[in-house]
């Protein structure tokens, strides 16, 4: 406790902490509606206790509380399969509320936590809007962390033109590759396949300096990630390319759309294997997907996506597709050497 304000644990998942939890993630909400205004990315808290429940990680909340009111949120997200000395980090605070030392107080409790779990190393993100400058980088310099990877934020409107996606996909050059996609339900014949290429997201894809290992997917747990985006009243729509000699899924993409804002599409992974490239399947796969979303789920207005800035070819394809950037976010890292006690130097 300080003079002003006190840190205590939140239960989103306790009936009888409701009230708080809705005003925990409305405070990471008040900072998409800052940064962003009514394009902010803000998770419902019904999405985040479905994930709660189940998951691969272990989650830890607390709350900042001043006059009777939570004005700081904190989410420790500790890896439990992979990445297992890492913690990622989810901290808000309100702008009414800043220049009193609740973000200092919400990090060193998340630090403290991390260590205490065997942690030491540790991620969090910044955002802001395309114009702008990032307003968090100060804090996030001031207290050892470096970036690691910048992202740049773009959207893509809905409908768009049906002749223009079709004429992509089926442009010559895709040779021995063919497509095929589901709404909502993974066909089971697919999930050992997906599950490969659900692992080398981890290591295909672009991760700059993040200091993250390989991660490890197999049938179950792909399975049991779809299940969860569908409890949390998600509804998916994904695509994937098929090498036609082998039989095998050698790409995919994603997007899923939240039950509470059913006009926005959020582009989950697209990844072409990397013995399989050279064939415009990016391109192709993800003008296919958004003709199944123009199909499956027509209130869908826009897709967004988020992309390393360093992924040249990603960002072409999604050019192409009608992508203009309304954003960008840094992933900054910080590694504590020390004792159990959390002491130490990053």
């Amino acid at each position: 406790m300080t003079d002003d304000f006190t840190i205590r644990p939140i239960d989103v998942l306790d009936p009888e902490q409701d009230d708080a939890a809705r005003q925990w993630i409305d405070v990471h909400a008040s900072v998409q509606r800052e940064l962003f205004a009514e394009r902010g990315s803000a998770w419902p808290l019904e999405e985040l206790q479905a994930l709660h429940r189940t998951g691969t990680k272990k989650r830890v909340d607390l709350a900042a509380w001043s006059c009777g009111r939570v004005v700081g949120a904190l989410e420790v997200q500790l890896p439990l399969l992979d990445n297992t000395d890492a913690a990622m980090l989810w901290l808000s605070v309100r702008a009414e509320a800043r220049g009193r030392g609740i973000g200092a107080a919400l990090l060193a409790q998340a630090e403290r936590i991390g260590v205490d779990h065997g942690r030491s190393l540790f991620f969090a993100e910044t955002e802001w809007a395309e114009g702008g400058h990032d307003a968090s980088e100060s804090f996030a310099t001031a207290h050892g962390f470096v970036v690691g990877m910048t992202v740049v934020r773009s959207e893509m409107a809905l409908p768009a033109d049906r002749v223009t996606l079709g004429s992509l996909v089926s442009a010559p050059g895709a040779g021995d590759y063919v497509f095929d996609g589901y709404v909502d339900h993974m066909p089971q014949a697919w999930l050992a396949d997906r599950a490969v290429l659900q692992q080398r997201m981890s290591t295909d894809a672009p991760t700059d300096g993040l200091a993250l290992e390989e991660e490890a997917w197999d049938a179950d747990r792909l399975r049991e990630q779809q299940e969860r985006l569908l409890s949390a009243g998600r509804r998916i729509v994904e695509t994937v390319a098929r090498h036609e000699p082998t039989g095998r899924i050698v790409g995919f993409t994603q997007v899923s759309v939240s039950a509470s804002e059913p006009a926005l599409g959020y582009q989950q992974d697209t990844l072409v294997l990397r013995e399989h490239r050279g064939h415009g399947l990016g391109l192709r796969l993800k003008a296919a997907n958004a003709l199944a979303v123009m199909d499956a789920l027509p209130g869908v207005t826009a897709v967004r996506t988020w992309n390393a800035a360093s992924n040249e070819h990603m960002l072409a394809v999604n050019r192409r597709l009608g992508y203009t950037t309304d954003g960008w976010s840094r992933e900054w890292q910080k590694r504590l050497r020390g004792g159990p006690d959390g002491t130490g130097e990053a």
